[in-house]
């Protein structure tokens, strides 16, 4: 009866597709899925409304209420303009940015997003062609404008694509204007509402000289030039798997004054169907396949990778036996905020006014590197709108140093506010050179970091779950670890228990609980066991999957002893899973 029920409900959400204000091919294939005996596509495709939440949209592109395409697009600007005109009415003109990445469709829901700016009398910057989402971030603030989009699905499979919508300062909405947006764009109800024939006055390309500008801020990052000048042959191989990094990436590493930079060109392609790679994620090993061979068959120094929207950063390097290895998101911020902490107490710029910022889910040895150097170090949810939210909370008080995430993302400037792997990758290969320059190898110098700071590996599992059901058994899950929360993880014992949903922290041993002071609820459960294990639980905002993070210590007291102590915490975590059933 239920599934009769929501068939029902579909077929007329569906038949709506078919009146006035959608084009010809829409109907068509709303026709084509109603006239299927198999109601899965119909359903999936219009069981619900694609949600617009806090980090915008993001979905499989396709027909339907719950899909990518200009209709779903096409409400969301519409009721971000709406919102827009609300906050702003006080400006005689209101402005906003809009880029695109290599995804198919991106240039197309750019062009529908201008239009709809445009005709609601919104002044619009559109980039002429692809470009790094980081970069659409810096025109937001470079050009004074009031909110800017960006159309990527980030490292998603090639099916989806996404919109990310951005405040005046240029980092992702948070509260209250995420809110307030998201209400706007449920509040519109039918297609006739959304302004598609745009204002072509309004809109004006934007490219060449926004790039010249971005790249000579990024110039300035540089703490090591006359490092840079002696090794600047050094081998790079660079790959953008396709997507816009290859659009200021190699040129940025140029600015800094590396001169031998070796592309993948099979990957210089742009294509948003990621013909070489079965995904575009520098996360995934294989996506630095083809540029770890082009580096072995070059004895490059380093591989340097971005994704799609080049605000995420994979690199492979050389451990002690030659071999070509890849550094993980935790490794590369470590590696990062190292090299700056130490750098700029190296020219005294070290003051005690400097910070760092981590999310929640990140490795705890990058506060143990801030507090051993006297940098004061934050904490925030995952993402990198809460970092910038803690940039914009410090803004003209303390000095930013950086931030980063588990997750392949790294800010290393404060007149960007999302993660950038175009400054990552340039700063990367300066941390590079400038080990070179005192006899070691990045790998050397991680190893270092494991015995000045303290050893601990990570890894993140992620259960997919997809669909309506999916979606169903995640909520199930989390409800699950609340209603029975784990005592015990491979043998240790939870010592504490943090509930972000709650904003409550249950010290196990002492059988008390505190509040957890964040903006903001959030639905991550994270446990720390006496041995030092520490795991974090998440739903996925932008995919259909769940998220564990696992976080395991050791004791390193030489680098002799580096492969016997990442063999025995690789162990540690596969019994974690384990114990987790994961």
């Amino acid at each position: 009866m239920e599934n009769e029920t929501l068939l029902k409900e579909v077929t007329a959400k569906a038949q709506t597709w078919l009146g006035q204000g959608y084009d010809e091919a829409t109907k068509a294939e709303v026709r084509r899925m109603l006239d299927n005996e198999d109601k899965t596509e119909l359903i999936e495709s219009f069981y619900k409304d694609l949600e617009f939440g806090t980090g915008g949209l993001r979905g499989i592109m396709g027909v339907g209420t719950n899909r990518m395409n200009i209709y779903t697009v096409g409400a969301a600007t519409q009721g971000l303009s709406n919102y827009l005109k609300k906050a702003f009415a006080e400006l005689p003109q209101i402005k906003v940015v809009i880029g695109y990445d290599c995804r198919n469709n991106s240039r197309l829901f750019a062009e529908t997003s201008a239009n709809i700016f445009s005709a609601n009398g919104i002044k619009v910057y559109l980039f002429e062609s692809l470009r790094p989402t980081p970069e659409m971030s810096f025109a937001i603030r470079e050009l004074g404008c009031q909110s800017g989009i960006i159309l990527t699905a980030s490292h998603n499979p090639k099916a989806y694509n996404g919109y990310k919508a951005y405040w005046s300062d240029g980092a992702q909405m948070i509260a209250p204007h995420d809110k307030n947006t998201i209400d706007e764009v449920n509040s519109i109800r039918s297609v006739e509402e959304i302004k598609f024939n745009g204002n072509p006055d309004l809109i004006e390309v934007i490219g060449e000289g926004m790039d010249n500008i971005y790249l000579n801020r990024l110039k300035t990052l540089s703490l090591s030039p006359e490092v840079i000048e002696r090794h600047k042959d050094m081998k790079i191989v660079y790959t953008p798997i396709h997507g816009t990094g290859v659009k200021l990436i190699p040129a940025a590493l140029k600015a800094f004054g590396f001169t031998n930079i070796i592309h993948v060109p099979e990957q210089d392609v742009v294509s948003g169907d990621f013909p070489t790679v079965i995904s575009p994620n520098p996360e995934e090993p294989a996506a630095l396949d083809m540029a770890i061979k082009k580096a072995q068959e070059t004895d490059a120094d380093l591989v340097l990778a971005s994704d799609p929207d080049a605000d995420r950063i994979g690199i492979a390097v050389k451990n002690d036996k030659g071999e070509w290895i890849l550094v993980n998101g935790n490794q590369i911020a470590m590696i990062l905020l190292n090299y700056l902490i130490t750098r700029y107490r190296e020219l005294g710029r070290l003051t005690g006014n400097e910070y760092v910022v981590k999310t929640i889910v990140t490795t705890e040895l990058i506060k143990s590197i801030a507090e051993k150097n006297n940098v004061k170090y934050f904490d925030c949810y995952t993402g990198f709108k809460w970092i910038a939210a803690v940039m914009r909370e410090n803004e003209g008080k303390m000095n930013y140093i950086g931030g980063g995430e588990e997750s392949y993302g790294f800010l290393a400037e404060d007149f960007v506010r999302d993660k950038d792997a175009v400054s990552a990758c340039a700063l990367m290969a300066e941390t590079a050179a400038w080990a070179k320059d005192n006899g070691k190898t990045v790998y050397e110098m991680l190893q270092d970091i494991y015995l000045t700071y303290g050893f601990a590996k990570q890894k993140g599992i992620s259960v997919v779950r997809e669909g309506k059901s999916g979606a169903e058994e995640i909520q199930s899950m989390m409800k699950n670890y609340r209603n029975h929360p784990i005592t015990e993880i491979a043998g240790s014992k939870v010592i504490l228990i943090k509930d972000y949903d709650t904003l409550v922290a249950t010290d196990v041993t002492a059988g008390t609980q505190s509040p957890l002071d964040m903006p903001v609820t959030s639905n991550v459960l994270q446990y720390f066991t006496e041995d030092g294990t520490k795991v974090s639980i998440r739903p996925s905002g932008t995919e259909p999957k769940i998220k564990f993070y696992i976080e395991v210590q050791g004791k390193l007291n030489s680098r002799e002893e580096y492969d016997k102590v990442n063999a025995e915490t690789e162990q540690k975590i596969e019994a974690v899973k384990a114990s987790l059933g994961i």
